[in-house]
């Protein structure tokens, strides 16, 4: 497996980024947003403000206008392999994530895909699930998870890839109270630079220290998380209170 060297403090860097997509809809203007290592940012605001497009950017789904580097590597065609063992993509709804017949394979297929040998990918699979707190799940069918557990073996497959950075798009979408405060438990106790996607305040509250708002497809706002909620005149204007 090839040894990737990180030599940059900055995990994410988005210069002048610009996104059409090809029904003609802007979805992102001039965005240019720099993450460093290690920090929590929630990534907020209203349904098609931008969010999503721009998180698929980091790994090379999307291809904008302007530049994005992930420790310092472009994404590029030369370097996509690279950067997405970079960054791990949480997809909101799991059955996007899921598809094979066992939680095993799911869990074991990333690594796997990138050569890993069969002893070591049967620890990332065990070290990923007890992450998680779905240890002994790995006979399940994921079509037979709970939605919460889906959502927690979702980030398993991830977290088996053992990326640098953690992107997670509306982790606590339809889940109940408590199963949006256990999934932000979870969240808040992996390691590494982490990108969440929420309309939740309490998620975004207890996980992040910082937050960014995108409004049509523009940043809007950008701080320490207390300072971003607690300006109920930015809320609201973004739509979420």
């Amino acid at each position: 497996m090839e040894i990737i060297s990180l030599k940059s403090e900055i995990a994410i860097r988005v210069e002048n980024l610009s996104y059409v997509y090809p029904d003609g809809t802007l979805a992102l203007q001039e965005i240019n947003l720099t993450v460093r290592k290690g920090e929590s940012v929630a990534l907020m605001g209203p349904n098609g403000a931008g969010k999503s497009t721009l998180t698929l950017h980091l790994n090379g789904i999307l291809k904008g206008k302007g530049r994005v580097e992930i420790h310092g590597l472009e994404v590029n065609k030369q370097n996509i392999r690279k950067i997405r063992r970079l960054v791990g993509l949480v997809f909101q709804d799991p059955d996007d994530q899921l598809f094979s017949s066992t939680v095993k394979e799911d869990v074991a297929f990333g690594p796997l895909n990138m050569g890993i040998s069969p002893d070591l990918v049967e620890f990332s699979v065990k070290r990923a699930l007890e992450w998680v707190g779905m240890s002994g799940s790995e006979d399940r069918s994921p079509h037979h998870l709970s939605l919460g557990e889906k959502k927690r073996v979702s980030i398993a497959t991830v977290l088996a890839m053992e990326p640098e950075i953690l992107v997670l798009d509306e982790p606590g979408a339809n889940l109940d109270p408590r199963g949006r405060r256990e999934i932000s438990e979870l969240i808040k106790t992996l390691k590494g630079t982490k990108l969440v996607v929420t309309h939740d305040l309490d998620m975004a509250a207890q996980i992040c220290d910082r937050a960014v708002i995108l409004l049509s497809g523009r940043i809007i706002a950008d701080g320490p998380i207390r300072d971003i909620l607690s300006d109920s005149a930015l809320l609201s204007r973004a739509g979420l209170i």
